[in-house]
């Protein structure tokens, strides 16, 4: 089976030829594991860091269907979720997963896949993103038998946020992919026996569930930015911000945007981080903008990612023409669950903007916003270009 050249977007009018290119050349020089996905669930790519990962070559891992090398306890989960992407009940799935590396031992990685649609809305392969967290499982082992026995030598605030964290990841998740799991599996068999009510008594479990798996995978990337290590080197946040644009644009084809990002956006830092940053901004940007209804057909959304290098510091800033806000309540958009908008306005779990400032501040950078109601809005994060560690670090 072979990839169309127009990845990671269908083939649309105007668009960039070379955005394949750039998007394969991310792939490959990401150290991120990442594999593109047939439908069946076959990896028709992988790149190098996903071959390091799992201890195979690139041609022994393409061709080979995923659960080939999928742990056999995670086998059933990840069925039902990949049929759950296919039929639109999820959009994107994060999670903890294990797979089996080439000499046998467990391989436990943090599981990020959305699939990748048509403009009618079809779906046509996934891609999937794998961070490997055995180090982060056996330290937060570690530092579990620590607080146990040190737990007044550290910080209360932090210890809490740790403990709580944990708790999410290990025990909070796998029940409430079981009433996904299994609701839809109701819903399949009982089919017409189920009257209106019913199903809408079905459908608020599932949205329910679903909800709430998405803010525990948000608490969960917030535990990570605060806590993971870093690891430093050249980013080029113009190829991110285009990687994030496509992602986004694969995701919602209905909702179809313009997104502008200037060239040569050149930072350094951790690229998994600011590419989380920039994912948290450009959402939020995209979630936020419409179409006004007297607008000229064919009118798109317009995001617009720019900088300016002001005194050894980028100042990158994430502009949308979107609904915008208040400005006497910019104080709550930075505070974990703080939302100026209702779920029926876009308002998600309120940790998004949270998640993005906390990646800048591990960058010795800080994030502004500014906004007019129905005039769209603008974050600003001023980077260093040149890193300096975190901002706790010496001078």
């Amino acid at each position: 089976m072979t990839l169309p050249h127009a990845l990671p977007t269908a083939p649309q009018a105007g668009d960039d030829p070379a955005r394949a290119d750039r998007f394969r050349l991310a792939m490959t020089a990401s150290n991120i594991g990442m594999a593109i996905v047939s439908l069946e669930g076959v990896w028709l790519e992988v790149n190098p860091a996903l071959c390091a990962m799992l201890g195979y070559r690139e041609d022994q891992l393409r061709g080979q269907h995923y659960s080939d090398i999928t742990h056999p306890d995670d086998l059933a989960i990840s069925h039902n979720l990949v049929a759950a992407l296919v039929s639109g009940e999820l959009a994107s799935v994060d999670e903890h997963k294990r797979y089996v590396h080439r000499d046998g031992s467990d391989v436990w990685v943090q599981l990020n896949v959305a699939v990748m649609r048509a403009d009618d809305g079809a779906p046509q392969y996934f891609i999937s993103h794998m961070r490997d967290i055995r180090g982060e499982r056996e330290a937060g082992i570690a530092l579990s038998a620590r607080v146990a026995e040190h737990g007044a030598a550290l910080d209360a605030s932090h210890r809490q946020l740790q403990l709580f964290a944990d708790a999410v990841a290990h025990d909070l998740r796998a029940p409430l992919r079981s009433i996904e799991s299994f609701s839809a599996l109701l819903a399949d068999r009982a089919g017409e026996r189920l009257n209106e009510t019913d199903r809408d008594y079905l459908g608020r479990i599932r949205a329910a569930a679903s909800r709430m798996t998405g803010l525990l995978a948000m608490l969960t990337e917030l535990s990570h930015v605060t806590r993971a290590e870093m690891r430093i080197a050249p980013v080029d946040l113009s190829l991110l911000a285009d990687w994030v644009g496509a992602e986004l644009q694969d995701a919602d084809p209905a909702h179809r945007g313009e997104v502008s990002v200037q060239p040569g956006l050149q930072v350094e830092g951790d690229e998994r981080l600011l590419k989380l940053m920039l994912t948290q901004l450009m959402h939020n940007a995209w979630k936020f903008s419409t179409v006004p209804a007297e607008a000229p057909a064919g009118t798109r959304v317009r995001i617009e990612v720019g900088g300016e290098v002001r005194a050894g510091v980028l100042a990158l800033s994430v502009r949308d023409h979107g609904s915008g806000f208040d400005m006497r309540y910019a104080h709550k958009l930075f505070e974990p669950f703080q939302r100026l908008h209702g779920p029926d306005q876009g308002g998600g779990h309120g940790l998004g903007l949270a998640i993005a400032q906390r990646v800048a501040e591990r960058h010795r950078g800080q994030l502004r916003a500014h906004a007019e109601p129905g005039a769209g809005s603008t974050f600003t994060v001023e980077l260093p270009l040149v890193s300096r560690g975190e901002e706790n670090a010496d001078a």
